[in-house]
């Protein structure tokens, strides 16, 4: 029993220490580097999902912007990942800034789609109230035409009634 007790903490003792699994490429992209590529491919996968016939116009592989854009290539980044993947702690971490920066263009991006949003109902008020002002012009507009018509109406009727009161009186001087 303690010959098998004592080999297993041989084994745990063996194991815990950090032996390097993976060695350091020659071309090793460093961390901070390396997360924002991360940032930009996690931003990338998240687009393909949320607009895939926007990626599809992509004649390329949208990777290749990124790779581009780093100055890297695709052997480059999958060695410098695999060997930051080899230390998960370390890979954890970076996911987390990555995770972070994410959170964070989040809500700097809902914030100003409300404020957009906020414009545009802005927008919308006024629009809303020049359009009831111009309903109202249009009101009392009319009601001026209506007013003047009834105005002319009047004159003309008096009109006729001064020429039929004076037909009237003509008619009764000839009896």
């Amino acid at each position: 029993m303690k010959k098998i007790i004592s080999f297993f903490i041989l084994l745990i003792v063996l194991t815990a220490c950090k032996k390097e699994l993976v060695k350091e490429p020659k071309r090793l992209i460093e961390k901070e580097k390396m997360v924002n590529i991360m940032c930009d491919l996690s931003l990338l996968d998240a687009m393909k999902v949320e607009n895939p016939a926007l990626m599809d116009s992509f004649k390329n592989n949208s990777n290749k912007y990124i790779y581009k854009k780093y100055k890297i290539d695709s052997v480059q980044f999958a060695q410098s990942n695999i060997y930051y993947a080899a230390d998960y702690k370390e890979y954890e971490k970076m996911y987390n800034q990555v995770k972070a920066r994410i959170d964070k263009n989040k809500s700097e991006v809902i914030s100003l789609i409300r404020a957009k949003a906020k414009k545009e109902m802005q927008k919308e008020k006024i629009k809303k109230k020049l359009k009831e002002k111009k309903v109202r012009d249009s009101i009392k507009k009319a009601k001026q035409n209506l007013n003047l018509k009834k105005q002319t109406d009047s004159i003309k009727k008096a009109n006729l009634l001064k020429a039929s009161k004076s037909s009237d009186s003509l008619k009764k001087i000839k009896k």
